[in-house]
Order: structure tokens, then C-alpha cells, then sequence
């Protein structure tokens, strides 16, 4: 296969320079683009008895009588609106933790560490990811609990009589474990923006007058505003999605749209529905990932102009 394709760029000069993206693009549409089309379609079609895809038996009908979006309209009845606001909520309230803790974190490792072992700090940021995101779930899991080990240093400090049974299956845990998996993709791109500040800018704001806290507010927080924003697309945009960290650390209380869209497709067998609700979540995704692209352009018009 490879040596044909190879054969049609040699045969056509004009293409050659898409070769080098040919397979790149053959697999974002195979495994992206394809498996978004097929659920597409089902968003449209409707369940049948046994969890598959009901047969249309007349296509005019079906058409005109409004079926083709009963799953749309289906999905925003007010039990599901609730669910789409706590996520919504869940999702905004990681974005700022991580953006209060990680700008800090960012900070000192970019200005305040010698440049020799700045390596070293980012490699203690990315080590989580050496290890199973499922695995780190459950490991809070065994700190939350009644008998882990939070419950039993407060026990053991006299602090509390009886161990904190609401630490685990509450929405305090899903925020701790929503806050612990994306703090990384909050603190490096706020660590690239902040490696690249021109110190003397920071040097000419104190010489003429500005205390410590106003240079950084009207200094440093505008010169890394492109990484604050890709900070906040790349933790906002993962966690609205989140399935795994409510499912093990919230219980049947914290459900969230992720867990909503998985039970469709798993425990109800209902997939025209689900895949309604995640085409409403990408479309919204979709929406927030344009205003980023905009903003991009015109920052960049700014510093170019």
C-alpha cells in the first residue's frame, strides 16, 4: 500500500508536499473523523427494543414528523440540564484551583529556580504521568476512605474522635481528584509563557515606581495571558468531559455529562441518545476552541502589528 501511494505522489508533482501529512490525515480521518460520522448518524436514528438501532420504515414520515431530532430535544429535559450545570460548575471551579495553584508552581520554577535544576522541578510535575490515570484514581480512593490515610493521621493527632465518612463519594473528592489529574496541563504551558517574559520589562516597572504586586498585575499577568488561556482550554475542555475521577471518587451523587454519556452507551444501551449528548458536548467544545482560536489571532495582530 505504502509503495502505491507513493507511486500516485511521484505521479502527481503538484501533491508531493501533502505526502509528508498524507498518513497523519489518513489517521485522524479513520479514527477520528469516521468514528464522529457514525455517531452522528445514530444521534438521528432511534433505540430499539433490544439496545440497537431501530429500522426506519418510511424516511418521509420519520423526516417530517421531527423523529430525527427527538434525541436533541430529548436531552434537554430539566433532569439533564442539571447534570450539564454541575459539570459546568465542576469543571469552572478545577480550572480556577489549578490556575491558583499552578500559576504560582509556574512561577517560581520558571524565576525563582536555577536553570540547572529547572529540569529537574518540570520532570517532578510530569511524573504522574508515568503511572496509570486509573491507578492514581484509586489511590485516592485509599486516602479518602474511612480507614485510609487522612482519617487515620486526624485519628492518630487526636484531632477527631470518629474517622470523616463524607471525605470519599462526595463532590470535595471529585474535586480533589479532578484538581490532582489536570494541575500538570494547568502549569506547563503557564511555565512556557512565563520562561519567555523579558525580565527587564519587570526590571523598568519597578524603576519607575510600581510595587511588587501592581507589576505583577500589570505586567506579568498580561505578557502570560497566551498561557493562562491555553492553561485554561486544556483543563476546562478535559474535565467537562470526566468520567472516571466521579464515577470512582463522587458515587451516584456527583454525576457528571461524561458519566451520563457513558451510561447510555453501557447501561441503558440507548447509543442514539448518548451520541445526541455528546454531539450537544462537542458542539459546545467546538464553540469554546473557536473564541481561543479568535483570541489567538488577535493577540498575535497585536504583537505583530
Amino acid at each position: 500500500m505504502t509503495e502505491a501511494v507513493l507511486r500516485v505522489f511521484r505521479r502527481f508533482p503538484a501533491i508531493q508536499p501533502y505526502s509528508l501529512i498524507f498518513f497523519a490525515l489518513l489517521t485522524l480521518v479513520l479514527f477520528f473523523l469516521l468514528p464522529l460520522l457514525i455517531m452522528l448518524l445514530y444521534s438521528f436514528a432511534q433505540r430499539d427494543t433490544y439496545g440497537g438501532i431501530a429500522a426506519i420504515d418510511n424516511l418521509g414520515n420519520y423526516v417530517s414528523s421531527m423523529q430525527w431530532v427527538s434525541n436533541y430535544v430529548r436531552s434537554m429535559d430539566p433532569i439533564y440540564i442539571e447534570i450539564y450545570w454541575r459539570s459546568l460548575i465542576m469543571a469552572v471551579f478545577t480550572t480556577v484551583l489549578c490556575l491558583v495553584i499552578g500559576y504560582p508552581m509556574a512561577y517560581f520554577i520558571s524565576l525563582k529556580i536555577k536553570p540547572e535544576r529547572k529540569s529537574l522541578m518540570l520532570t517532578f510535575v510530569v511524573i504522574p504521568f508515568w503511572t496509570s490515570f486509573l491507578i492514581r484514581t484509586y489511590a485516592w480512593i485509599i486516602i479518602l476512605r474511612s480507614e485510609g490515610l487522612i482519617n487515620h493521621m486526624l485519628l492518630s493527632m487526636g484531632l477527631i474522635n470518629d474517622p470523616i465518612e463524607t471525605l470519599l463519594y462526595s463532590q470535595f473528592a471529585v474535586m480533589i481528584g479532578l484538581v490532582y489529574g489536570e494541575l500538570p496541563f494547568m502549569i506547563l504551558p503557564l511555565y512556557a509563557s512565563i520562561e519567555k517574559l523579558d525580565l527587564s520589562l519587570l526590571e523598568a516597572a519597578g524603576d519607575l515606581g510600581a510595587s511588587p504586586f501592581w507589576t505583577f498585575l500589570k505586567v506579568t499577568v498580561p505578557l502570560t495571558m497566551p498561557g493562562i488561556v491555553a492553561g485554561i482550554v486544556l483543563v476546562f475542555i478535559p474535565t467537562l468531559g470526566q468520567f472516571i475521577v466521579p464515577d470512582l471518587l463522587g458515587g451516584a451523587k456527583s454525576i457528571l455529562v461524561g458519566n451520563l454519556i457513558q451510561n447510555q452507551f453501557v447501561i441503558a444501551r440507548d447509543k442514539p441518545f448518548g451520541s445526541a449528548i455528546c454531539f450537544g458536548l462537542t458542539a459546545f467544545v467546538l464553540v469554546l476552541l473557536a473564541m481561543y482560536a479568535r483570541y489567538t489571532v488577535r493577540k498575535e495582530k497585536e504583537v505583530f502589528a
